[in-house]
């Protein structure tokens, strides 16, 4: 069964301010927790697009918002191709060539089901495969990463991406492990990380395993240069007025959303006695929300998973009318 709680489900669709005949577009489909909101508040006029790469995310959708019919059209693809698939799409409109929607949204991370299913080698907390592939059509696993990369490049993988601190103990443990008997499992994997963890730091911080499977999911998917390369993608593909919804897991994706928006907003460098702006410092973007928003209390209650969540929003500017 496909069970997944949505994370800041409210807040992240109210922050898109959803118009009934509007097009939408949920980046990541993932349980359809978000989608569901989406469609409910549109109009027959009114139409979502929703990616996932997932099969599981497809399958699960085409059951639970089955009753929305042609509002809801699904595409099986990475939001690294946003704008191109965008443009392959009847019905949305284009200005120079480049697609046009009111709203888009992330929830980014792994879903639950993902987490929960032991074949998919996501969690530490089974015994799987290394696999941690969110497209199962991929080829880079995290057994390849495990068994072949060079030591230095597990290490900084490990250090990058999880901020894991025993990042080199950590690497130099499977890198010794491996050349007399490959990682093949999850189990496995957990153990040598134990072993290059201190006994003292593992019972501090949660589960010793936490950062290192994190950091090792982010490499497999690219998690990071893919939700950069849409974002900026989504700023050209957002229609004047229109809004980008962003839930973020962890520092760096928070990071990365920040200060991608940042580039985008009005930068005014007039001396602050003009009484106008000369500067031509015109922006694309405002932020809806100056500080990221976070699960209340209650939420938390209900899905401690939530705990890491931060949404932001930001707004095309109503009189950019040029090209990015």
């Amino acid at each position: 069964m496909f069970h997944h709680i949505t994370v800041l489900k409210e807040e992240a669709t109210e922050g898109l301010r959803i118009k009934p005949d509007g097009i939408y577009v949920d980046c990541t489909l993932g349980g359809g927790g978000h989608s569901s909101v989406i469609l409910s508040q549109l109009g027959p006029g009114g139409r979502l697009i929703a990616f996932d790469q997932d099969d599981w995310a497809h399958e699960n959708a085409k059951d639970r918002l089955a009753a929305y019919g042609d509002r809801l059209t699904l595409v099986k693809s990475n939001f690294r191709h946003l704008e191109d698939k965008l443009r392959e799409i009847d019905g949305v409109p284009q200005v120079d060539g480049i697609p046009q929607v009111d709203g888009i949204l992330y929830d980014l991370g792994v879903s639950s089901p993902q987490f929960d299913e032991g074949e998919r080698g996501f969690s530490y907390n089974a015994d799987a495969p290394l696999d941690m592939r969110m497209d199962r059509s991929s080829d880079l696993t995290a057994r390849e990463i495990v068994n072949e990369w060079p030591e230095k490049e597990i290490a900084r993988v490990l250090f990058q991406y999880g901020e894991e601190k025993f990042s080199r103990r950590i690497a130099k443990v499977i890198v010794d492990t491996r050349q007399t008997t490959p990682v093949e499992t999850t189990g496995q994997l957990v153990e040598l990380i134990k072993q290059g963890i201190p006994a003292a730091a593992r019972r501090t911080g949660g589960h010793p395993a936490k950062r290192s499977f994190q950091a090792l999911r982010i490499a497999v998917n690219d998690e990071l240069g893919v939700f950069e390369d849409s974002l900026h993608q989504a700023v050209r593909c957002a229609a004047p007025g229109g809004r980008i919804s962003v839930i973020t897991f962890h520092s760096l994706e928070d990071r990365i959303c920040k200060q991608i928006f940042a580039q985008y907003v009005e930068k005014c460098t007039c001396p602050p006695d003009f009484p106008m702006c000369v500067c031509g410092g015109k922006g694309t973007l405002k932020l809806v929300n100056r500080k990221p928003l976070i699960p209340t209390e209650e939420e938390l209650a209900q899905n401690p998973r939530a705990r890491s969540a931060k949404l932001r929003v930001a707004e095309k500017l109503q009189s950019l009318a040029e090209e990015i």
